[in-house]
């Protein structure tokens, strides 16, 4: 199968899977920017997307996309350095028309990666997967999303560690976006500069919703769970 056995297959690959992420990142930023508008209405949110069966499929769902552009990640990474051989080690100076990240998107993924494990053992474990098996003893209730958030950001560990994910994150999907369209066949001459441009500010846009959200909530200026309507104040703000 081409998919597979060809180069331009595997890239055509994870140029879908890329896009299928991205647009998966957009609505999990939309449902975090809520949190900072009202707390009841994110569990609300959250209590719907619990361990219900469309969202256990949902996730699943998720999680294969992830995973497969993982390992073809990977697998063109191999594949790139047994093309070049030995003269990948030879000393040569940069490429002036090459991207930064694009020389970097394997150690980009590590990072993204490890982020991704910590952000599931945060958040996926303590409320998807505690609710699915009974996981008792937590310090709040697995559809108390809000909770989680602020428990999370509390920890100024917490949050410099996912101010470093959110970049690696702006600097891969920053080359990947346009790169995917380029590979999908919609950026020829006069598309490929349009593409960048509007890659980079829908990228810019979306990973400064997430970094609004874990900023809100370390400093305190997020909405309390127990404000309503237009009495809300934030707190510590």
């Amino acid at each position: 199968m081409w998919l597979i056995n060809s180069s331009i297959g595997r890239k055509v690959v994870m140029s879908v899977t890329g896009i299928a992420l991205i647009l998966f990142l957009t609505f999990h930023c939309c449902m975090n920017l809520v949190a900072l508008f009202s707390g009841e209405a994110y569990n609300m949110i959250c209590e719907l997307l619990g361990a219900n069966w469309y969202a256990v499929v949902a996730t699943l769902g998720l999680a294969a996309l992830a995973v497969i552009h993982i390992v073809y990640a990977f697998w063109l990474t191999i594949q790139n350095r047994r093309a070049r051989g030995a003269s990948r080690y030879a000393v040569t100076d940069t490429p002036e028309k090459v991207e930064w990240s694009s020389q970097n998107m394997l150690a980009l993924g590590i990072i993204i990666l490890l982020g991704l494990l910590l952000h599931l053992f945060n958040f996926w474990y303590n409320m998807m997967f505690a609710e699915l098996f009974g996981v008792e003893g937590l310090a709040h209730a697995p559809g108390d999303g809000f909770g989680w958030i602020q428990e999370t950001f509390s920890c100024w560990v917490y949050v410099v560690l996912y101010i470093i994910w959110i970049v690696a994150i702006w600097f891969h999907l920053a080359h990947g976006f346009w790169s995917a369209m380029q590979t999908l066949g919609v950026s020829g001459k006069l598309w490929l500069n349009r593409w960048r441009i509007i890659g980079l500010c829908y990228v810019t846009l979306l990973m400064l919703g997430f970094l609004v959200v874990v900023l809100a909530f370390a400093f305190g200026c997020a909405p309390s769970l127990c404000c309503a309507g237009a009495e809300c104040t934030a707190v510590g703000c």
